[in-house]
């Protein structure tokens, strides 16, 4: 389970189901025949994308314990950042945003872990291929 953050606001991925009006599989015996994806969904999908990211339950403890709050204008920023690495063609990325660095998964559109900045520890990067200065 993770977060996604849509528009700013951060949403549990399984509330997220219930937010687009789709329903458990699992408990509907129609609906285990093979949906037709209109034109329509897949537009919807797409442009959410560019709206919406992900952050790892990984990400999520690493912002708890570390005392990070990130306000909705923050999570719009860090968004807009996402946004601008993949126009640029990143895959991984390290996101610094005010005193914290974000590595983020650019392809996935998911935060994958969140230190401090200014963290006493030695930290190495690897597997980056760009940083972006948000």
């Amino acid at each position: 389970m993770g977060y996604r953050v849509i528009n700013g606001k951060l949403h549990f991925t399984q509330d997220i189901a219930a937010a687009y009006g789709i329903q458990d599989s699992t408990n509907n015996v129609e609906n285990s025949r093979q949906r037709e994806i209109s034109f329509k969904d897949t537009l919807k999908t797409e442009i959410d994308k560019a709206n919406s990211f992900t952050i790892s339950n990984h990400a999520a403890e690493r912002l708890k314990s570390r005392n990070i709050v990130l306000s909705e204008k923050d999570m719009k920023n860090i968004n807009s950042a996402i946004n601008r690495a993949d126009d640029r063609g990143c895959r991984e990325s390290a996101l610094l945003y005010k005193d914290t660095v974000l590595i983020t998964s650019i392809k996935n559109r998911t935060v994958i872990t969140a230190l401090n900045k200014n963290a006493d520890n030695d930290s190495v990067f690897t597997n980056i291929d760009s940083m972006v200065i948000v």
